[in-house]
């Protein structure tokens, strides 16, 4: 998938765990998982939205485009 999700970096950089992330956005662990790992097809902007006020970033620091084929190592 060209869309990467840096979930997992950002929630490292504010010290913030999944349990308390969908506490403070009110959506599941299993679906914050899925979306965490990279295997969510689509994110609603209010989820976005409240991830990043929860994170206290930009989209961009949760999404990155990286073109088919540049992908290895990730």
């Amino acid at each position: 998938m060209a869309i990467i999700v840096n979930l997992d970096v950002m929630m490292a950089k504010r010290k913030m765990s999944l349990n308390e992330l969908s506490t403070r956005v009110d959506i599941t662990l299993a679906n914050l998982s899925i979306l965490k790992t990279g295997k969510a097809k689509a994110i609603r902007f209010s989820t976005l939205e409240a991830i990043c006020r929860a994170l206290n970033c930009q989209p961009g620091d949760l999404l990155e485009y990286v073109p088919d084929g540049d992908q290895e190592g990730r």
